[in-house]
């Protein structure tokens, strides 16, 4: 079992920068792919970004050079690092890990065994 709370949301302005924790409990997440996903109001969770173990990172096409995910296995901890942020951002972001598998993409929620509460994002204009 994987714990996993995440922390960093709050309210923002247009352009400006969060930074997004998912610290992991109960076992190393050394060999686990780690995600976020997203929900804004009225809309199903979507992919945001992932990085397995190998350090390969994966963004949708809507963050792309604005979030950049990292991990710190020794901190047993992932981080989202979100700029120029907009309120299109604005959303309950979520922490997602499983096991690494080389079958999966990792882009969908079905891929992830464990999930944390979920922090808010809420960009305004």
């Amino acid at each position: 079992q994987v714990q996993l709370v995440e922390s960093g949301g709050g309210l923002v302005q247009a352009g400006g920068s969060l930074r997004l924790s998912c610290a992991a409990s109960r076992r190393t997440i050394r060999n686990y792919t780690m995600g976020w996903f997203r929900q804004a109001p009225g809309k199903e969770r979507a992919f945001v970004s992932a990085i397995r173990s190998s350090g390969t990172l994966d963004y949708v096409d809507s963050v792309k050079g604005r979030f950049f995910i990292s991990r710190d296995n020794d901190k047993n901890t992932v981080y989202l690092q979100m700029n120029s942020l907009n309120p299109e951002d604005t959303a309950v972001y979520y922490c997602a890990a499983d096991e690494d598998s080389i079958s999966r993409s990792y882009r969908a929620r079905y891929e992830y065994g464990y999930w944390g509460q979920g922090t808010q994002v809420t960009v305004s204009s």
